[in-house]
C-alpha cells in the first residue's frame, strides 16, 4: 500500500488502500501524515472505496524541500499525483488543513472533484486563536527526545488526547517520528515548513475559493473539547454553521470526538459512515 510518485520535482509518498469507485483522496492535517486516516480506513472506507492517503510535501515520507509551501503548490502535487495514476475524477476528503487544500482543488478544478467532504475544518480557522489552540501539536515539531519510547510517552500526554489512545493512533505517531544520527528522535516535519505554510494560509483568498465551489459538500463538525473537559473545540458549532451556508450545496453534520479523536476508535466508525453515505448519495 505504501507507494511513491515523482511530481513537480519532488517525491510524494502515499498509501493506496484498494477498493471500489469512486476514489477518495484523503488529505491530512497541518502537521499530520497519511497514517492519520488509518482509523477511518479500518472503519470501512476501504475496501468500500479506493482510498489514497497522501503525505503532503514536507510531511511523512514525502520529500521536504527548503521552500515551496504555498496552497497552490500543495494542490498542484495532488493534481499531479492523480494524473500519474490516470485518475480523471476523485472525491476529496480533507481533515483540517487538508480540507483547505480541498477548497483550492475543488474551486479550481470542478471537473476533477465531484464532491468534497470537510472533516472539522473551515477557512475561519485561519486565525491566531487556532494557532494558540494547536500550540502543543506545533511545539512537538522541534522537540528532540532520547528514544522512541520517550517520544511515544510524550505523545500520549498530549492535552488534546485527554487520555485517549489506540493502535491506529500509535501507528500515526510512529510514522510521524524520525531517528537522528545521535539516537534521539523527533517529528518528521520541520517547524520552518509549518511556519511558511501558515504564512501562505493567511494570504490566500479563501472567500473566493468557497464561493466558487458548486459541488456537493459535507461538513463534519467535531464539537467535543480539544483538551480537558471545558476546553473549546477547534471548530465551534457557530463557525461551522457559518461556513456551511457559504457553500452552494452543503450538508452540516455534527460528529463524535474532537478535532483529532474523530479519526480514531469508535468515533472513526461514525465519521466513516457519514462520509460513506455522502459519497454514495445521488
Amino acid at each position: 500500500m505504501s507507494k511513491f510518485v515523482n511530481v513537480n520535482g519532488i517525491k510524494i509518498h502515499y498509501l493506496d488502500h484498494p477498493g471500489g469507485a469512486p476514489t477518495l483522496i484523503l488529505l491530512p492535517g497541518l502537521t499530520a501524515n497519511a497514517h492519520s486516516f488509518d482509523g477511518l480506513v479500518a472503519a470501512g472506507l476501504s475496501p468500500r472505496f479506493r482510498a489514497l492517503a497522501v503525505d503532503f510535501r514536507g510531511r511523512g515520507r514525502s520529500d521536504k524541500p527548503d521552500s515551496g509551501y504555498s496552497m497552490n503548490a500543495y494542490a498542484a502535487d495532488i493534481l499531479a499525483l492523480l494524473d500519474e495514476l490516470q485518475l480523471e475524477k476523485a472525491v476529496i476528503c480533507g481533515h483540517s488543513f487538508g480540507a483547505l487544500i480541498g477548497f483550492v482543488l475543488a474551486a479550481q478544478n470542478p471537473e476533477r472533484f465531484e464532491k468534497l467532504a470537510i472533516i472539522d475544518s473551515s477557512h475561519l480557522l485561519i486565525s491566531e486563536r487556532t494557532v494558540k489552540l494547536i500550540k502543543s501539536s506545533l511545539d512537538r515539531l522541534g522537540q528532540k527526545l532520547p528514544s522512541m519510547t520517550a517520544y511515544m510517552a510524550a505523545m500520549k500526554q498530549m492535552p488534546f488526547l485527554n487520555g485517549y489512545w489506540d493502535d491506529a493512533l500509535e501507528s500515526f505517531y510512529r510514522h510521524d517520528m524520525r531517528r537522528n544520527e545521535d539516537g534521539t528522535v523527533q517529528a518528521q516535519t520541520r517547524p520552518d515548513i509549518i511556519a511558511e505554510t501558515i504564512d501562505y494560509q493567511f494570504a490566500e483568498p479563501w472567500a473566493e475559493h468557497v464561493a466558487a465551489i458548486k459541488q456537493p459538500v459535507l461538513l463534519l463538525n467535531a464539537t467535543a473539547p480539544y483538551g480537558p473537559p471545558g476546553a473549546p473545540p477547534i471548530l465551534t458549532e457557530e463557525m461551522a454553521r457559518e461556513t456551511a451556508v457559504l457553500f452552494a450545496n452543503c450538508a452540516y453534520q455534527q460528529i463524535s470526538g474532537n478535532h483529532v479523536t474523530l479519526l480514531f476508535g469508535e468515533n472513526a466508525k461514525h465519521t466513516a459512515d457519514a462520509i460513506t453515505k455522502f459519497v454514495v448519495a445521488a
